[in-house]
């Protein structure tokens, strides 16, 4: 198997496992900033040990030759994190998560001029086609559409989602590890303080179900997810990592749905609507044409 499937065949799996961190957050009595940075912080020890039992160090040396782009990137997802929740608040769920996934049509749109990536009408077909398919999976044709500034907020995360996927093209010689570790700390370390600061302590009650679950989500969400997802984008071009994104969103709904008809006393009751299922066969039926077809035509 060449390079190119198992760059596949990662970003796809890093993108099954972010689709489930909602089954997961929903049941974690803590605010969102605060899980952020835990996890950030979690995932970051978990990868660390990982290196420990391997017996493998990171080499500062990769790191400082990456360091600018390193900071800048994880400072990306950091930020990101932060519009994220704040779109989520003044605009809720369904507006926000439509505004967040514009990120792969701008990579697909901006890859051309920052990369020098040739993008075809394939991909752009593609990109364009996944981004019809968000509107119902979004829920956005249910509700209202909430503030400008929510709006805003959704927006920006998505411009520095799409600047951290073409930010990581420009890391050279850097392992998965170093570089996974470094972008996930300053994540972490971006997060804290707005954490701190937005989370009244007085009130909050942490019990051990929170715990084992933020746990998991640092673990498997964070650093397993994040390591599969950074090696992978080196490996493809920024257009395939960004299509292939639309899985995250698309698989969500999709394992929601599943969950809550199997256990519906745990996951609640989430009906899949006949308008949700089809954007999610538009999402991932032209994400998947689009990489079938670049590679029939390689």
């Amino acid at each position: 198997m060449n390079e190119n499937k198992i760059a596949r065949i990662k970003i796809i799996t890093a993108m099954l496992i972010f689709g489930t961190i909602g089954l997961f957050t929903k049941s974690i009595a803590l605010p969102s900033a605060l899980l952020a940075s835990a996890r950030g912080f979690i995932g970051v020890a978990f990868l660390g040990l990982c290196l420990l039992i391997r017996r493998q160090g990171i080499k500062i040396s990769e790191i400082k030759k990456n360091a600018f782009w390193l900071l800048l990137s994880g400072a990306g997802i950091g930020f990101n994190w932060i519009f994220l929740f704040e779109s989520y608040r003044f605009t809720g769920v369904p507006t926000a998560t439509l505004c967040y996934y514009l990120a792969p049509a701008i990579v697909v749109f901006l890859s051309p001029i920052v990369l020098r990536e040739r993008v075809s009408g394939i991909r752009l077909l593609a990109a364009i086609v996944a981004l019809l398919g968000m509107v119902p999976v979004s829920g956005i044709l249910s509700g209202g559409i909430g503030e400008p500034r929510g709006i805003g907020f959704g927006v920006a995360a998505a411009v520095l989602y799409a600047s951290v996927i073409m930010m990581n093209k420009k890391l050279k010689d850097i392992s998965d590890y170093a570089k996974t570790v470094s972008q996930l700390l300053i994540a972490a370390v971006v997060v804290l303080p707005y954490a701190l600061m937005s989370t009244d302590f007085g009130v909050l009650s942490i019990g051990r179900n929170d715990i084992i679950l933020t746990v998991i989500v640092g673990i498997v969400h964070t650093g397993i997810a994040y390591l599969l997802y950074f090696g992978a984008i080196r490996s493809l071009s920024a257009q395939s990592a960004a299509l292939l994104s639309y899985i995250d969103p698309a698989s969500a709904v999709l394992l929601s749905a599943a969950a809550a008809a199997v256990f519906p006393s745990v996951f609640g009751g989430e009906i899949l609507s006949v308008t949700t299922a089809l954007g999610a066969v538009l999402i991932l039926g032209s994400s998947l044409f689009a990489e079938i077809a670049e590679s029939r035509k390689k």
